[in-house]
């Protein structure tokens, strides 16, 4: 499973990408807002991040209500960068959208997604990547992990039964836990969209830090015997 950061902070993206673990990002105007930045300099600040990200996927956001202010977005947004993907929400609108500009090559990722069947009408529309969102459900007292399996399968099979000419890969999102990512993965998503703060948890465990400690003493151990 490959790893996306879900913030728009550049130093995070910097440092997420230093380690050599990601494949892309996925960011909003209100993740933008949390670094201090202002609407009418998000679109400066998505080429920011794609020079960081040079080659891999980086998702705008449009923040469109009608089908055809989602088209221009998505035209709009394309234009910045190669490896911009137009990040569109869900509905009726976002369906007609994507299925246009979709035909005219540039990647979708439908997002907001909480049900086999939004999945599947996203992956006919032609969307690249579909976002199922499995936090938020938790918050609700409903099992996220659940319902994520229920869209791997149904898109596994979509892929497979209709020989579709483009593959349509799931992006984990509303991650809030290391053990969200190890049930994505045993379950075939193909990328977990993960906070920085996540990211840098998962690769924490207690019992690295206490190997870690165990072989400071050691070494130390040898040292002092010279």
């Amino acid at each position: 499973m490959k790893f996306f950061i879900d913030t728009a902070d550049l130093d995070e993206i910097r440092e997420a990408e230093s380690w050599g673990v990601l494949s892309g990002v996925t960011t909003n105007p209100s993740l933008y807002a949390r670094t201090g930045g202002k609407l009418a300099d998000f679109e400066d600040h998505m080429v920011k991040i794609c020079h960081i990200c040079e080659g891999l996927p980086v998702s705008a956001e449009s923040q469109a209500k009608t089908t055809e202010d989602m088209i221009a977005d998505a035209r709009r947004l394309s234009k910045l960068a190669p490896n911009i993907v137009v990040k569109l929400p869900i509905c009726e609108e976002a369906l007609t959208a994507c299925h246009t500009v979709a035909a005219e090559g540039i990647r979708v990722n439908m997002t907001l997604v909480f049900s086999p069947t939004q999945a599947l009408l996203a992956a006919n529309a032609g969307a690249r990547y579909i976002s199922p969102f499995v936090g938020r459900f938790d918050d609700i007292a409903e099992d996220g992990i659940e319902q994520l399996a229920n869209v791997v399968e149904v898109i596994k099979n979509y892929t497979w039964d209709k020989n579709v000419d483009h593959k349509v890969e799931i992006i984990t999102a509303s991650i809030r836990t290391p053990n969200h990512i190890t049930q994505a993965a045993l379950l075939g998503a193909d990328i977990a969209t993960v906070p920085f703060a996540a990211l840098k948890k998962a690769v924490k465990h207690p019992l690295t830090d206490q190997g870690r400690a165990n072989f400071d003493k050691d070494w130390q151990k040898v040292l002092d015997a010279q």
